[in-house]
C-alpha cells in the first residue's frame, strides 16, 4: 500500500506526547512545580528550586538524528530567544530544555549542550558561519532575531539551553510512570490506576488549552490525586467509575418494560424515582461489569456481595411485612413495599456495602435492581409478590 504523504501521524503524536511528557516530568520535579502547556513553549515549569524552564519536545522517527542545522534545534532557539528577551535578560533562574527521542549527531556543534558537556564562552564563536552556511527559512528566521541581541549577551542566553536527546518515546512513559511512581500498588493494580490517573491528566489540559481553566497544573494536585485514585485500590476499597454515568440510551420510562422496573411500579413508584432506579441499576451493572474486567475483586466476591444483599434485605422484610394482611387494600399494600424501598435505600448498615470504602449507593441499590430483574427474582417489594407475581407485573388481576 502507498504511503500517505500527508499524513500527519507524527505531528499527531507530537501533541499526544507533549501532553504525557508533561505529566512525566512534573513527577521528577519538586511537589510545589507548577506546569503550564502551550504557553510559552511546549510546556512552561516553574518551581522555587529550578526556577522556570521552558521544554520544547521534539518526538521523532525512530532512527531520526540532529546535526548542526537541524531546525528543530534553531526554531526552538528562536522561541527561547523571545522569552529570554522579554525576561529583560536578568532572569538568571531561567533555562531552556530541548527534549528529543533522536540522537545528537557525533561531531555536531549541539554536542555542546549535552548536559554533561560544560559550556564554555568559545561555542558562539561557530555559530554566525554556521547559520550563514543554511538556506533554511526557518533558521533564517532565527538568524535575523538572533542578530538582533548584542553579541556580548550571546553566552548569557546560550549557557541557558541543554539538549536530552535518546529521551522516552510516548509508548514508553506508561511504564516508567508506573515503574517510578506506582511500586506501592499492587502489581495487577498498577495498569488500572494509571490509566485513571491519566485521563484525568488529559482532561485537565485540556480545560487548560481551552481556557477553561486558568490556574496552572501542580505536583501537590497530581500527588494529592494520585494517592485519591490509589486509596480506590486499597482492600477495604474498590474504584467507583460510574457514579454519574449516563446510558447512551435515553431513558424512557414509560415503555421500560424490564422485571426489577415492573416491580417498582406494582407498588407506586412513579417518575423521577423510576429513573433514578433505571440510573442505579445501569452503572451498577457497568461498575461491576468493571470490577470484573480489572480484576480488581476477589473470586466469588460479588457473589457473596450478592447474597449478603438478600440476607439485610430478608432480615428487613420480615419486620416489615410481619403484620401486613393480604386482605388490605391494595395502596396499603404498596405503601409498605415502599416503606420495605425506601428504608434500605437510606440505611447506613455497612452489611450493605460490598467494602466497608464503597459508599456510593448507586451501588447498592442498583444491585437490589439487578437482583430483582432475574428471572426468578431474588427480592422483591409487593408483600403479595409471591402468590400473585403475574398479576403485580402485568398488571391484570385474576
Amino acid at each position: 500500500m502507498k504511503e500517505n504523504t500527508f499524513s500527519a501521524t507524527e505531528q499527531m503524536l507530537g501533541y499526544i506526547y507533549q501532553i504525557r511528557f508533561a505529566l512525566y516530568q512534573l513527577f521528577q520535579l519538586p511537589e510545589n512545580a507548577v506546569c503550564f502547556i502551550e504557553k510559552d513553549d511546549d510546556i512552561d515549569f516553574t518551581d522555587q528550586e529550578e526556577g522556570k524552564i521552558l521544554f520544547s519536545l521534539k518526538h521523532k522517527a525512530p532512527g531520526d538524528s540532529l546535526s548542526d542545522l537541524s531546525p528543530d534545534f534553531w526554531k526552538s532557539v528562536r522561541i527561547w530567544l523571545r522569552a529570554y528577551i522579554s525576561s529583560n535578560k536578568v532572569d538568571e533562574d531561567l533555562r531552556f530544555f530541548l527534549i528529543t527521542t533522536g540522537t545528537i549527531s557525533t561531531g555536531s556543534f549541539l554536542e555542546n549542550f549535552i548536559p554533561t558537556k560544560e559550556k564554555k564562552v568559545d561555542i558562539i564563536k561557530t555559530i554566525p558561519e554556521l547559520l550563514e552556511s543554511s538556506r533554511s527559512k526557518t533558521i533564517k528566521k532565527t538568524k535575523d532575531e538572533l542578530f538582533i541581541l548584542p553579541t556580548e549577551e550571546w553566552f548569557n542566553f546560550f549557557k541557558r539551553i541543554t539538549i536530552f536527546d535518546n529521551q522516552e518515546r510516548i509508548q514508553d512513559i506508561p511504564n516508567k510512570i508506573i515503574g517510578e511512581r506506582l511500586r506501592s500498588l499492587r502489581p495487577q493494580h498498577r495498569k488500572s490506576v494509571f490509566e485513571r490517573l491519566e485521563g484525568w491528566w488529559n482532561n485537565e489540559c485540556i480545560l487548560l488549552l481551552t481556557g477553561e481553566r486558568k490556574m496552572p497544573l501542580s505536583g501537590n494536585e497530581l500527588s494529592e490525586k494520585l494517592a485519591f485514585i490509589s486509596d480506590q485500590f486499597h482492600v477495604d476499597n474498590l474504584p467507583i467509575d460510574y457514579e454519574f454515568a449516563e446510558p447512551k440510551e435515553k431513558i424512557e420510562i414509560e415503555v421500560d418494560d424490564r422485571l426489577f422496573v415492573r416491580q417498582l411500579r406494582s407498588i407506586g413508584i412513579h417518575s423521577e424515582r423510576l429513573r433514578r432506579a433505571i440510573l442505579d441499576y445501569y452503572r451498577a451493572f457497568e461498575q461491576r461489569s468493571s470490577w470484573l474486567r480489572e480484576n480488581v475483586t476477589l473470586s466469588g466476591e460479588l457473589e457473596e456481595y450478592d447474597n449478603r444483599l438478600v440476607e439485610e434485605w430478608a432480615r428487613l422484610k420480615e419486620i416489615i411485612f410481619d403484620e401486613v394482611d393480604e386482605e388490605i387494600q391494595e395502596e396499603l399494600l404498596q405503601a409498605t413495599g415502599r416503606k420495605l424501598l425506601n428504608e434500605l435505600s437510606t440505611m447506613t448498615n455497612p452489611n450493605l456495602r460490598i467494602r466497608t470504602g464503597v459508599t456510593a449507593t448507586f451501588v447498592t441499590m442498583g444491585s437490589y435492581h439487578m437482583l430483582a430483574n432475574e428471572k426468578e427474582p431474588s427480592i422483591y417489594w409487593h408483600p403479595c409478590f409471591k402468590k400473585r407475581m403475574d398479576e403485580i407485573l402485568t398488571g391484570v388481576q385474576k
